[in-house]
């Protein structure tokens, strides 16, 4: 696990940025689309508002924002390895980035599971009352404000892929932290040699300026 090539590392480094930078963009689309068009009926204030969907896709939102800073830090980590701050950025951006899309997993996965156990009752909390249980699957005699075509279909087949690209943000996630703890020479990664090496490289590069601009300054 605590491995880093010097020469092959960087490239993969910035490959795991730029699937961060994509996977944030789509969850964040696609918490959106739930957040904003599907489910607004059930989280305006004058309704009852149902937590679970509400935290769950606002999480997803942020969630999305989050990968898509932590994937530019790692891109710029990836073409400047020796920073510090660079470095201490990712650690956290790795780290609260892991954490929150494992609670957005979660958290929609939760959602899923309330929405089919229950046939998506909690989807048609803006409906009038019935004498019997609004079923979203079957929605009838219900009056509501809102269409309720395919809710229930719509919504789970926008929550299952945000659900999956969550899961593969912890997963990529976790890497860029480890990275960060190789790079910063931190347990349970304090063996690996990477600092050392960045740290002979960052004295020497000032020194190898120095002669350059010594060999190019004309005589006088």
């Amino acid at each position: 696990m605590c491995t880093f090539d010097k020469d092959k590392g960087p490239r993969r480094l910035m490959k795991m940025g730029l699937i961060l930078i994509l996977i944030g963009h789509i969850n964040f689309i696609l918490g959106a689309i739930v957040h904003g068009s599907v489910l607004r009926h059930i989280s305006k204030p004058s309704q009852h508002i149902t937590t679970e969907y509400t935290t769950a896709n606002i999480i997803s939102v942020t969630s999305g924002l989050l990968s898509i800073a932590n994937g530019i830090i790692a891109i710029v980590v990836s073409r400047n390895l020796p920073v510090l701050k660079l470095q201490i950025g990712l650690l956290i951006a790795s780290f609260l980035n892991a954490l929150l899309s494992a609670a957005c997993c979660v958290g929609l996965f939760l959602a899923i599971g309330i929405t089919v156990a229950h046939n998506g009752e909690g989807l048609m909390l803006g409906c009038n009352d019935t004498e019997v249980p609004i079923n979203a699957r079957s929605p009838v005699s219900a009056r509501c404000p809102f269409d309720t075509t395919r809710i229930y279909d719509t919504t789970l087949a926008l929550w299952i892929p945000c659900a999956l690209l969550a899961a593969v943000e912890v997963g990529v996630s976790v890497w860029c932290f480890i990275v960060g703890l190789v790079l910063r020479g931190l347990a349970p990664c304090g063996n690996s040699y990477i600092k050392e090496q960045l740290e002979v490289e960052a004295e020497c590069a000032p020194q190898s300026q120095r002669l350059i601009g010594r060999r190019l300054k004309p005589d006088v």
